[in-house]
């Protein structure tokens, strides 16, 4: 099932980005960043109970030269149009002002899915105006500190009231795989190549309705479904000016497959946005495969492999696991090349390697390369066995997790991917101390 998605609105410094970083981080759902990608944190995943939830924080959304009131409209617009509950953040110290009435002229059209969030409830102004806010006439209203992290769980309650609980979709058995990327690197064009070049489309299935389009395809006998995230454009300068909104729809993509496809443009060559992109897609723990596209436009091809080769390995020296294809969507050149690679990167988010053949490639990797000594302490490893797939997962019992480092980490994770075929999908390793399961 596709995530709901809540976004943020509100005038500036009044806390959007506190409550969004409480409501992403530690004590709700952890995100780690991934070394080598640098992004600012505007699109978020929440786990909350039996509840999951992209979050939106509108104020890191970059609008352009705008005056005050076209910036504000422009991103209520986007709340509105994307969210499913957008909570309207206001300043319980500071109290009303006649930019908060801006954005609740803006709200009222889809007041039924508006909470207000009264923040800095912490400060002693608050008991004078917190009644005042309920002249923006707005049913629910919470009080909340998102620098002291009070009244967050009660929002979180209120946000997720009305929606699902999570269930992963395990009832099918189609693999997934979605076409990712920048806007104008040719995603929907490339859809189009694998679709032709398969010739047999069972039928389009119905997206989520702000999502993106699924289209089910044979391959091989084979069923399989491709997400077009390009599929549904948005009309309207306020899509069209922003980069990051192309991000949510890769976002909600990259939720529901089993295999990322990120399309790079091989004229414009790699971009910041293209790291953010697969970042998203490492956080999500999915397999990725790189495409090089519109291959066709490149005259001296072999010097260019060379330095694409060399350009991706700096830029994604954190995925040396994935595979890369360069093609182009539009000759369909090379296009036979992406298939075999998307089910290679699949079947290794599945596979399952024996517990005696994964103990004995740990424990001679742990003889060859004794981790060092910390505080007069060692750590010691015991046993390491496989306990899930989708991505390989597996648990790691240690005399005490404090004792492994980020460097011993990468290298028994390298280790095992020396040992076996891992191409195309990311591992994980949990380190379990004494009487942890």
């Amino acid at each position: 099932m596709s995530k709901p998605t809540v976004a943020l609105i509100g005038r500036p410094n009044v806390g959007k980005s506190t409550i969004f970083n409480k409501m992403v981080g530690k004590k709700v759902s952890i995100i780690e960043d991934t070394p080598g990608v640098t992004r600012d944190r505007i699109y978020g995943n929440v786990n909350y109970k039996d509840y999951k939830f992209f979050l939106i924080d509108t104020g890191g959304i970059e609008l352009g030269k705008q005056n005050f009131n076209n910036e504000i409209k422009m991103q209520a617009s986007l709340a509105i149009d994307e969210a499913d509950i957008v909570v309207f953040v206001v300043d319980g110290k500071e109290g009303l002002t006649s930019d908060d009435f801006l954005v609740r002229d803006m709200l009222q059209k889809v007041s039924d899915k508006v909470i207000v969030a009264i923040n800095k409830c912490d400060s002693k102004k608050i008991k004078e105006t917190e009644y005042d806010f309920y002249e923006l006439g707005f049913p629910s209203l919470v009080k909340v500190s998102g620098e002291q992290g009070d009244g967050i769980y009660d929002l979180l309650d209120l946000i997720t009231q009305k929606f699902p609980k999570y269930v992963d979709e395990n009832d099918d058995t189609s693999i997934k795989f979605s076409i990712i990327g920048r806007p104008n690197v040719g995603k929907s064009s490339l859809v189009n190549a694998i679709l032709n070049e398969d010739r047999v489309i069972v039928s389009d299935v119905a997206g989520t309705t702000r999502d993106a389009i699924d289209t089910e395809f044979n391959y091989n006998n084979e069923k399989y479904v491709v997400i077009d995230t390009a599929g549904m454009r948005k009309k309207g300068k306020i899509y069209e000016n922003i980069e990051k909104y192309s991000l949510l729809r890769s976002l909600k993509a990259i939720d529901r497959s089993d295999v990322c496809v990120i399309v790079i443009d091989a004229k414009d060559g790699i971009k910041e946005h293209d790291k953010h992109i697969v970042g998203y897609a490492i956080d999500a723990l999915k397999a990725i495969v790189l495409v090089i596209n519109k291959w066709d436009l490149i005259e001296d091809k072999e010097s260019a492999m060379k330095k694409w080769k060399k350009d991706i390995e700096a830029n994604f020296s954190f995925i040396p696991y994935a595979k890369v294809v360069f093609l182009s969507a539009k000759t369909k050149s090379r296009i036979h090349t992406l298939m075999p690679e998307i089910l290679n990167a699949y079947a290794n988010t599945k596979k399952e390697i024996k517990t005696s053949l994964l103990n004995d490639v740990i424990m001679d990797a742990y003889e060859l390369n004794l981790p060092p000594t910390y505080k007069g302490k060692r750590l010691k490893i015991y046993f390491a066995s496989q306990v899930k797939s989708k991505p390989p997962t597996f648990n790691i019992q240690v005399n005490s997790k404090t004792l492994v480092h980020f460097s011993y980490y990468r290298y028994l994770e390298n280790k095992i991917r020396e040992s076996f075929d891992f191409s195309g999908t990311p591992i994980v390793i949990n380190f379990k101390g004494k009487g942890e399961l």
